[in-house]
């Protein structure tokens, strides 16, 4: 294993405990000496969050689907540019709350543009760069729809649309799965979150080949 900067995303669809997990991995990551960035899609730089709160401000459905990719391209542009490129450059890990697997799904399938344009846009930014790893926090569409009931608080911008549209998202999720099956791992993400985060850990750790470090540590 080499000291260069590595790259991994967390994906899944609403209710599946992203946010939660994504500190816990730098936590772990930071415990081996490693130097971590941690952030987030739709976001990540000073451009990428104005963008976000402007995405925000209006409810779904109040972007035209191809307004909404522009925005979320954008974003992601900045985001690269100014935060996720020159972390990996100096050599820090970075951890990313959602990233382009997130519009491959909501935008290309929940919105109903295709993944051909979606890939287009990606494309013209970011050419052929990927995560190194990609995280799936997979769980069944009614658990989690159930957990961001009972969490309460702001709804979610997608949270409060027909239970089909989620198991379309998730179906989205599987199927690049299927397609990138060196890049993804599928982390069962019903169980509480100590075992969640157990498997990630584990799953990270065997990926990177990390036992050295743990052996060091």
């Amino acid at each position: 294993m080499t000291d260069a900067g590595k790259f991994i995303t967390l994906e899944g669809g609403e209710g599946a405990g992203k946010s939660t997990q994504v500190k816990a991995l730098a936590t772990h990551l930071q415990s081996l000496g490693i130097d971590v960035v941690l952030t987030r899609e739709i976001g990540g730089s000073p451009g990428a969050e104005a963008i976000r709160q402007l995405w925000l401000e209006k409810g779904h459905g109040y972007w035209d689907a191809l307004t909404e990719l522009l925005l979320v391209t954008a974003a992601r542009r900045e985001h690269l540019v100014k935060t996720i490129w020159p972390a990996l450059e100096r050599g820090a890990w970075v951890i990313s709350d959602r990233f382009a697997d997130s519009t491959r799904v909501y935008q290309a399938i929940g919105l109903n543009l295709g993944i051909g344009i979606v890939d287009h846009f990606y494309e013209q930014i970011a050419e052929d760069f990927e995560p190194h790893l990609t995280l799936l926090l997979d769980l069944p569409v009614e658990v989690g729809l159930g957990r961001m009931t009972a969490r309460g608080g702001q709804d979610d911008r997608y949270q409060q649309q027909k239970i089909e549209f989620h198991q379309q998202l998730r179906d989205g999720y599987l199927a690049l799965v299927n397609e990138n099956a060196g890049r993804f791992r599928v982390i069962d993400a019903s169980t509480d979150s100590a075992a969640v985060t157990t498997s990630i850990v584990n799953t990270v750790d065997a990926f990177f080949d990390l036992r050295q470090r743990h052996a060091a540590s």
